[in-house]
């Protein structure tokens, strides 16, 4: 305890003098937990205000999904004796005007008690009053963008499906919006008698109808679902209530907030390695002083806690700068974004995710920081003058010593146990273990590039490249000096560098995948609630219409998973990746034969008059991903009734090749007598779209049209906006390296003092001088925006193939301008400091660096 009290007085005296040197180090621990604590903020602020909103989101306090048909009577009852009951059916169609343009649109299907909580914004009335029965026509209100498209004005009439319809206005304020998911089209909300007369509703339709229950404050949700899924055991009922009112964009922002705050945590590896230099930087200026305490009897470990709770005290300010940074910038743009987020928010202090950024800092911090710190352990006092001496003199200075084996060992084992700690609480496990593990690799492969750089300049200082070269010779040379900086640089540039470059490198492949890679001969359109009394006169009209290469249709059902091998689906042990396959409802189809360019990977199809026990064909990678192989039996619930089918074959599905491709192809006999529609792809030339649609139209109003084109440009928008966000956590990570890179730099600057001060003794002219520190800055630069293109390429490739399950082809433009990048931030950050050794007069410095 004494020599603990006396340790405290030594470091409090020594922070007296302030905090020079510690500037970058404050700087660099503030810029990573400000950038963890913000996203940890606002990922926080979303899902309060998703908790918050749940009711409102949900449109109710329990929704309960049927596909394609509506509740029986005995669940009609069973749900209004849970409480208040607003039927909604949910469906995509095709709206037209009485000229003839049509669009897509996501349709939803009111009763009179929609909405149940929260209400619906119609600009210039109330929603009943736009949606009631006049003048023969039902009601219909849309989105802003539906009418700019279309040139609608209150009053026109619009067909949807067989019906004719009167635009009231525009859906301003649709409060359960968020629960609908993905929609291929603008929203569109009419009666849902107002659907059955327009003939969508008819058997066999795709339809959705959800039940929203206003429950008492009192109810027991989950008791309330037991009841239900033990009185209605094979329903096919896709349950949600108020704690999951919309989980998938509470999967979205978990997964952006869990790969933002690892991107952030980069930002901070980053920043660790300035610490690191600056906590170096800063005991080989205090090594005299460490000396002579060591000989007037202070032991090495009263020396080295000293100085870690001085810089325990420092790390603490620049983590609590970051916290408030982080919190403060998230207030300070609340307003903005809870105008502009499309999702409720409740902005507020929320300490989980500040106290989580602090703790990743100070793991950080501790990480960096003990290396140079436990060299004072084991260090005598006359090893420590010495290290002194060689430091004066410009040579090796004792902390950039590596630490001894057993200090090693330690920062091994706090280094693991602090990764196990970021997987644990990242929310996204795999993503975390594989980013932590990138950083690792990259950090290693930085370090020995570092060492490289250092060891190979210094010999090539010596060939015969630089014999004659003066200004390369001197570059060269300051690369390859033991205290010059160059593994510091390297490591700072390359890590910022290189998640630019990988997440670059992504990108590019993605939009290559999605524009440049689709298959030759994708289709123009999907058609899709083809009837079937429908399918022979639309077969003849796309076959007789100019331009049509080929058609191909196929009947289609949907129906949810309800076993797996006799084992209820949400008990089966799968794995993660197919979680989706469960997750809702899935196309299902029959047919006598394979379908066209089906390749069999285990099995065999069944007979053409197959009779017996119902059959079923499975995507073969999702099969094995759920367990399933030849054998292998599952229960498919399709319009409430459930099919329990035999696994006959697994094949080969090519989900990119955008033509009708099936999880599930059943044997016929399996689904004899379940209505159902059809589905086409249409194969046309981009001349022939526009008429298609129209004669479409004209004669098969029912008929849904999706454009293919118009999809793919939504999925690109989608991946642009996110490769932003991307960006913004990459350009934090370069950010934080250009801050270690200027504390490099400046470290550097007293060296290139005496350097400077030779050179102009020599008669080096000023501009020879800035030449050769340019030089070294671009070159060493170039280094490291060449290792960062190497292993950001690495990385980029991994997502790409492993991931994305895509070739990969690099990017020649984005890989050229890391490397100049890193010539040209090293060079501003060398120039930056350059004029000091430039204006000072040589017998000054030489009189300075003798006495």
């Amino acid at each position: 305890m004494r020599g603990l009290g006396f340790a405290a007085r030594l470091a409090r005296r020594e922070l007296r003098g302030g905090l020079a040197g510690f500037r970058i180090f404050l700087l660099c621990l503030a810029l990573g937990v400000g950038g963890i604590a913000a996203v940890g903020s606002v990922a926080a602020a979303i899902g309060a205000g998703l908790s918050a909103e749940g009711r409102t989101i949900l449109g109710g306090d329990v929704a309960l999904t049927f596909t394609y048909r509506g509740a029986s009577e005995a669940e009609r009852d069973f749900m209004e004796g849970m409480g208040d009951v607003a039927q909604v059916h949910d469906l995509r169609s095709m709206l037209g005007t009485i000229e003839g343009e049509r669009a897509l649109v996501q349709v939803k299907g009111v009763d009179d008690a929609y909405p149940l909580y929260g209400s619906v914004g119609v600009e210039g009335g109330s929603l009943p009053d736009a949606l009631a029965r006049r003048d023969g026509a039902w009601g219909l209100v849309a989105e802003a963008v539906l009418a700019e498209r279309l040139g609608l004005q209150p009053g026109d009439r619009v067909r949807l499906g067989a019906g004719e319809f009167e635009y009231r206005g525009v859906l301003s304020d649709e409060p359960d919006r968020l629960s609908g998911g993905f929609g291929l089209g603008p929203r569109v909300i009419v009666t849902s008698d107002g659907l059955r007369d327009a003939g969508l509703l008819g058997p066999g339709t795709l339809y959705e109808t959800i039940y929203r229950l206003r429950t008492p404050e009192s109810a027991d949700l989950a008791a309330l679902r037991a009841g239900f899924e033990a009185r209605f055991p094979d329903a096919g009922v896709r349950w949600r209530d108020r704690e999951q009112a919309a989980p998938g964009v509470e999967r979205f922002v978990t997964r952006a907030s869990a790969f933002l705050t690892l991107v952030g945590l980069a930002a901070l590896v980053v920043g660790g390695v300035g610490v690191g230099a600056a906590v170096r930087g800063y005991l080989t200026r205090k090594l005299g002083a460490i000396a002579t305490l060591r000989t007037l009897g202070a032991s090495s470990g009263t020396v080295f806690a000293a100085y870690l709770i001085q810089i325990g005290a420092i790390a603490t300010l620049g983590i609590a700068l970051g916290v408030a940074l982080g919190a403060g910038a998230v207030a300070l743009a609340a307003p903005l974004m809870a105008e502009t987020l499309p999702v409720p928010a409740r902005f507020a202090a929320y300490p989980v995710p500040l106290a989580l950024a602090a703790v990743y800092g100070a793991g950080i911090a501790a990480l960096f920081a003990l290396g140079p710190l436990m060299w004072l352990r084991d260090i005598r006092p006359a090893v420590l003058f010495r290290a002194a001496a060689r430091v004066a003199g410009r040579g090796r200075g004792g902390p950039d010593a590596w630490p001894h084996r057993g200090a090693l060992v330690a920062l091994g084992l706090m280094a693991a146990a602090f990764g196990a700690m970021v997987v644990w609480l990242s929310g996204a496990p795999k993503l975390a273990a594989g980013v932590i593990g990138a950083i690792g690799a990259a950090m290693l492969l930085l370090r020995g590039a570092g060492w490289l750089a250092m060891h190979g300049a210094r010999a090539l200082a010596h060939g015969p490249l630089a014999r004659s070269r003066p200004g390369l010779r001197l570059a060269l040379g300051a690369i390859g000096a033991p205290g010059g900086g160059t593994p510091n640089v390297v490591m700072a540039l390359g890590l910022g560098l290189g998640v630019l470059a990988a997440i670059g490198q992504i990108d590019a492949n993605m939009q290559r995948l999605i524009r440049s890679e689709l298959p030759t001969d994708a289709p123009a359109f999907f058609f899709v609630d083809i009837q079937p009394d429908q399918l022979a006169p639309f077969r003849t009209l796309t076959d007789a219409t100019d331009g049509v290469s080929r058609v191909a249709t196929a009947p289609m059902l949907r129906g949810v998973i309800s076993h797996l091998d006799g084992v209820p689906a949400a008990e089966a042990e799968i794995d993660p990746a197919a979680a989706w396959v469960l997750r809702g409802d899935r196309g299902v189809s029959y047919a006598a034969a394979p379908p066209a360019g089906s390749v069999i990977t285990e099995g065999a199809w069944w007979d053409d008059d197959h009779a017996g026990e119902p059959l079923v064909s499975f995507a073969a990678e999702e099969g094995r991903e759920l367990g399933l192989s030849v054998g292998s039996t599952l229960t498919v619930n399709v319009l409430g009734r459930p099919v329990t089918a035999r696994v006959a074959n697994l094949r080969e599905v090519d989900w990119r090749a955008l033509g009708i491709s099936f999880l599930m192809v059943l044997s016929p006999n399996a689904l004899a007598g379940a209505p159902h529609t059809h589905i086409a792809t249409v194969y046309a030339s981009p001349e022939a779209e526009a008429g298609l649609m129209r004669e479409i139209g004209r004669d098969f109003p029912n008929v849904t049209a999706i454009r293919v084109r118009d999809q793919i440009e939504r999925v690109s928008d989608g991946l642009a906006t996110l490769g932003g966000a991307t960006r913004w956590g990459a350009l934090a990570v370069l950010l934080t390296g250009l801050a270690v890179l200027v504390g490099a730099a400046g470290a550097a600057a007293e060296r290139q003092v005496a350097e400077a001060a030779v050179m102009k003794v020599l008669g080096a002219a000023r501009l020879r001088i800035l030449a050769s520190l340019a030089l070294r800055a671009g070159l060493l630069g170039a280094v490291a925006g060449l290792v960062a293109l190497i292993w950001g390429t690495a990385a980029a490739w991994a997502v790409s193939v492993f991931v994305l399950d895509a070739d990969f082809i690099l990017r020649i433009g984005p890989a050229v301008a890391i490397i100049l990048a890193g010539a040209g931030l090293n060079l501003l950050a060398g120039l930056a400091f350059s004029a000091r050794p430039l204006r000072l007069r040589p017998a000054r410095v030489l009189r300075m660096a003798a006495g």
